[in-house]
C-alpha cells in the first residue's frame, strides 16, 4: 500500500506539468472539445473524515452513473485522501478538485453573538480551501497549526468516548468502546462525532436483535425519550444519538478546547500557503426559511468577505430552496465571485452525487454554468501552480476576479484534457 501511494504521489507531481503549455492546451480544446458545462460536485467528504460513502470509489461510481464530470474532495482538517482520490480520478476520467475544510472561530462575531454559518454556535465558521496543491505541503508554521487542530479534534472525540462509556456503565448497558478501536473500525486518521454515533447504533443493533429490546435500550440511552426515528432509519437514529448524547447538554458531550479552533485569518492564510483559494461555505436558508445573522443581508455579507480578502463561495443546494439559491448566487456571481456547488455527504444518508436543491429540484442551466465556471477557475489554478506559475491569486493572495473569463477558458481546457 505504501508503494502504491508513493507511486501516486510521484505521478501526481507530473500530471499537470506534463500537460501542454497554456496556449497549446487552449488550442487543443478548441479543436477537440467544446465549452459545454460539465456537471460538478465540488464538495464531498470521504471516509478520511466522515462520509456517507463506504469508500471513495463509491463516489466515482455514482458520479459516472449520474453524469458528473468533476468531483471535489473536501475532508475536514486532512488531505490524506488525495492520493487515492487521484488514482480514482484517472481511472474514471473524472476531473479532481483538491479541497479541504476547517472550523474556524471569529471571536469578534462570537462576542457579538453573531451566528455565521453554524446555526447553533455564534462565531464558529466553517471554511474551505479550493484547488490546493497535490502533493500537499505547508510551511512549518502552518503545518504546526494543522497538526494542532487535528490533535485537538481527536482528543475531544476520545474524551467523548470515555464519557460515553461512563454513561453506558451507569445506565446498566453492557457496551463499551475504545477510541483507538473505534478509529480502526470506522475512521482513518480523524475520529469524529458522527463515527461515535454510528458505532453506538451498530453496537446496540448487534447486541440486541429483538426490535422491542432495541427500542427499550435506545430509550434508556435517550434518558427516557423514545426514539423518534424508525428502527430501520439508521441515519435518523444516529442523528438522535448525536443530539441526545454528544451535543451540548448531552451525557457524553465534551466542549472543544480553544486550541481546536484557528482564527479565520489563520485558516485563510494556511489555505493560501497550501496552494489553495480561500472559500466561504454559505449556509443560506434553512427549512423554515431562516438565515443566520452573518448571511441575512447579501450586501453586508459581500462587504465582510471583501474586507477579509475572500472572493469565493460554495453552496450545498440540497439544503436550500431554488429561488433563494438562485437570487443569492446571481448577486455574488455578478460581483465576480467564484462559486461552486456540492453535496457534502458528511451524514449517514447516501444521497445522489448530482447536485440538486431542496426537494430534489434540479439546478437550471444558468446555475450549472456558474458552478462549472467555478470549477474551471479552480482547475486552471491547480494547473498553473503545478507549473510553477501564479494561479488565481496574486502575490498578496488577492483573487484576479477581472480575469475570471480567461481562467474559465483555460480551466475548461484543463478539465477536458484530463477527461479526454
Amino acid at each position: 500500500m505504501t508503494n502504491l501511494i508513493t507511486d501516486l504521489l510521484t505521478e501526481m507531481q507530473n500530471i499537470f506539468t506534463s500537460f501542454p503549455n497554456k496556449e497549446e492546451l487552449i488550442e487543443w480544446a478548441s479543436k477537440n472539445t467544446d465549452s459545454k458545462p460539465l456537471l460538478v460536485n465540488g464538495h464531498f467528504h470521504t471516509p478520511f473524515s466522515f462520509s456517507a460513502f463506504t469508500e471513495i470509489e463509491q463516489a466515482f461510481k455514482m458520479a459516472r452513473e449520474e453524469g458528473v464530470g468533476v468531483l471535489g474532495i473536501n475532508d475536514f482538517y486532512t488531505t490524506d485522501g488525495y492520493a487515492e482520490f487521484t488514482g480514482l480520478a484517472k481511472k474514471y476520467k473524472i476531473f479532481p478538485l483538491y479541497n479541504i475544510e476547517f472550523m474556524a472561530l471569529q471571536k469578534d462575531e462570537q462576542a457579538k453573538n453573531i451566528r455565521v454559518n453554524d446555526p447553533n454556535n455564534p462565531g464558529r465558521t466553517y471554511f474551505s480551501g479550493k484547488g490546493l496543491a497535490f502533493p500537499f505541503k505547508l510551511d512549518k508554521k502552518y503545518q504546526a497549526l494543522l497538526e494542532q487542530v487535528q490533535e485537538e479534534s481527536n482528543i475531544q472525540t476520545a474524551e467523548m468516548v470515555d464519557k460515553l462509556n461512563a454513561f453506558l456503565k451507569e445506565t446498566g448497558i453492557d457496551i463499551q468502546f475504545t477510541a483507538e478501536g473505534m478509529k480502526a473500525k470506522y475512521a482513518r486518521n480523524m475520529l469524529r462525532e458522527r463515527h461515535i454515533a454510528k458505532a453506538l447504533r451498530e453496537a446496540v443493533f448487534e447486541k440486541f436483535s429483538d426490535e422491542t429490546e432495541r427500542e427499550s435500550i435506545l430509550t434508556k440511552i435517550f434518558s427516557g425519550k423514545e426514539p423518534k426515528s424508525a428502527l430501520t432509519d439508521f441515519a435518523g437514529l444516529e442523528n438522535e444519538i448525536r443530539s441526545n448524547l454528544l451535543k451540548a447538554g448531552g451525557k457524553a458531550f465534551v466542549p472543544e478546547n480553544d486550541r481546536a479552533f484557528l482564527s479565520l485569518e489563520d485558516v485563510r492564510d494556511l489555505i493560501i500557503d497550501g496552494g489553495g483559494i480561500p472559500c466561504y461555505p454559505v449556509l443560506l436558508d434553512n427549512p423554515k426559511g431562516e438565515f443566520t445573522d452573518f448571511e441575512r443581508y447579501p450586501e453586508m455579507l459581500y462587504a465582510k468577505l471583501q474586507a477579509k480578502n475572500i472572493s469565493s463561495l460554495e453552496l450545498i443546494p440540497g439544503r436550500n430552496k431554488f429561488p433563494v439559491l438562485k437570487d443569492f448566487v446571481k448577486f455574488f456571481y455578478n460581483k465576480g465571485f467564484v462559486i461552486t456547488f456540492g453535496t457534502e455527504h458528511n451524514t449517514p444518508v447516501l444521497e445522489p452525487v448530482k447536485v440538486s436543491c431542496s426537494g430534489g429540484v434540479g439546478l437550471d442551466e444558468e446555475l450549472v454554468k456558474i458552478g462549472y465556471e467555478g470549477a474551471c477557475i479552480a482547475a486552471a489554478h491547480q494547473y498553473l501552480t503545478a507549473k510553477g506559475q501564479t494561479g488565481y491569486l496574486d502575490e498578496k493572495g488577492k483573487a484576479k476576479t477581472e480575469q475570471n473569463a480567461e481562467f474559465v477558458v483555460l480551466g475548461n481546457a484543463v478539465i477536458k484534457y484530463f477527461n479526454f
